[in-house]
């Protein structure tokens, strides 16, 4: 099926036709605080003021590096941040610390709990059936606390095939829409074997609120966004389809966070799709 008639509507004739016009809103450019991991263990409040600084909107929690829920949302409205969303052990949240996480999201100011990985036993059908049901559950909880729906974060090995079905859409096909959604990492995609990434969006529009905004090298290995190999204006190009709401930067073994940080935002501010 061509993307005209998974959309249900006609495109342009050319991608470039509306290219010009085309942007990611300045408060949706997001830092995924995980590549700062470093600079955050020396100096979380000087870390988050840098990236203020230089333009980020927002940012995904990953490590408070000791501090509280509490700590962590003054510091960000010290400097006029929004955390948009934390990860969150899976055995955590399907177990007895959800209400907790929960309480500590409102807390930051967050929206959504994401899962960061699955355990790697259960990588298997029956296995990503079974998250997809705890899934289901955690969501009700997380809408019921009058947050988002919980949101899944992919590795490559999540979109392993078996016996002819995917892992990965094993969680969208078997998860109320209301209730989980999905933090797509683009690297990972298509490290696991999808040739674009982007054509989730069209497949299950709504169902990816964050994505992880990862380059890749000519190597396989990490890039600052916009340095790489991977076509991020083709990829956005039905982010608004995919319900994208924030394009949070990664980069997973950065030689100078900072730089990363400066590159990636520039590319993803200029960018237009």
């Amino acid at each position: 099926m061509g993307l005209a008639a998974a959309l249900g509507t006609a495109l342009p004739a050319r991608a470039g036709e509306a290219s010009k016009y085309r942007r990611i809103p300045r408060g949706g450019i997001g830092m995924h605080l995980y590549t700062m991991r470093d600079a955050l263990a020396r100096d979380f409040a000087g870390t988050l003021e840098q990236l203020a600084a230089i333009g980020y909107a927002t940012v995904g929690v990953s490590g408070r590096h000791g501090n509280s829920a509490a700590d962590i949302r003054r510091m960000l409205d010290a400097v006029d941040l929004k955390a948009v969303l934390e990860h969150v052990a899976y055995d955590t949240l399907k177990g007895s610390g959800l209400p907790r996480a929960l309480e500590d999201l409102h807390t930051l100011g967050a929206k959504w709990p994401v899962v960061p990985s699955l355990p790697g036993a259960m990588h298997t059908p029956d296995g990503f059936r079974e998250a997809a049901r705890q899934f289901n559950r955690i969501g009700e909880a997380s809408r019921e606390a009058g947050l988002g729906p919980v949101l899944f974060h992919n590795h490559g090995s999540d979109h392993v095939v078996v016996d002819g079905t995917s892992l990965y859409d094993i969680l969208l096909t078997e998860t109320d829409p209301h209730l989980v959604g999905f933090e797509l990492d683009v690297y990972w995609a298509a490290k696991g074997g999808s040739s674009d990434p982007g054509r989730y969006f069209v497949r299950h529009p709504r169902r990816f609120p964050a994505l992880h905004v990862k380059d890749m090298a000519p190597d396989g290995g990490f890039a600052d966004v916009g340095s790489g190999t991977l076509d991020f204006a083709a990829m956005f190009a039905h982010a608004r389809v995919g319900g994208v709401k924030q394009w949070l930067v990664e980069h997973d073994t950065p030689a100078d966070p900072f730089a990363t940080a400066r590159n990636s935002y520039r590319y993803l501010a200029a960018l237009r799709y």
